[in-house]
């Protein structure tokens, strides 16, 4: 038996990282890709949680499908927390990278070292047409580089420094930072949670 879950986003980047660690026998993921006509949520929540239930929920109604979907940011603690909900399009376009990095140096100008503490969080939820089942959530603590480093990952990826590393997420492997990141947190919560919501019959003990 095989079950379905799509991955409510069209960020490639981000559905090959999440469709990493969800794997497992018997669960074929999809992805927004796969359908053309799904609406666009207006992600307008003031939290993380509050955004990864609305695009879950109202992707799991429209589709007629199990969905998961998440909201991730980043919070700088010298910045008051921002760019936070709106770290996607911090820089003024949505999904635009290279801006929002822009931006966020910009303000990190002349910030002393022990002051560019940051984290990146992301909160997951995972609902069926009618019925959020489960969220989840993972943090990852680093500080705010001066320039960015590195060309894996995405989004705020090449400045976020791991001291304990001394590299950023950007210089990891797509291993090394699925095993540490707030994404990989998060996912890895869900998938041990996927057995109570989903039936994947004589392989489900491979989750």
């Amino acid at each position: 038996m095989t079950a379905t879950i799509v991955i409510g986003t069209h960020n490639r980047k981000k559905c090959r990282e999440i469709a990493r660690i969800l794997e497992a026998d018997g669960l074929r993921l999809l992805t927004l890709d796969d359908f053309p006509d799904a609406p666009e949520v207006v992600e307008d929540g003031t939290t993380f949680e509050e955004n990864a239930i609305k695009k879950a929920t109202e992707l799991a109604d429209a589709l007629g499908e199990t969905v998961v979907a998440d909201d991730s940011g980043l919070e700088v603690d010298a910045l008051e927390g921002r760019p936070g909900v709106v770290s996607a399009r911090y820089g003024g376009e949505h999904g635009n990278d290279a801006r929002n990095i822009e931006k966020v140096l910009a303000e990190m100008q002349g910030v002393s070292p022990e002051r560019r503490t940051a984290r990146f969080r992301t909160v997951a939820a995972l609902a069926r047409p009618g019925e959020l089942l489960v969220t989840v959530d993972g943090a990852l603590e680093g500080t705010i580089a001066e320039r960015t480093r590195g060309t894996n990952g995405f989004g705020y990826d090449p400045i976020c420094l791991l001291p304990d590393r001394g590299r950023t997420c950007a210089e990891l492997s797509p291993d090394e930072k699925d095993a540490v990141s707030h994404r990989g947190q998060a996912f890895r919560k869900l998938k041990k949670e996927l057995p109570r919501f989903i039936n994947l019959g004589a392989d489900e003990e491979h989750l």
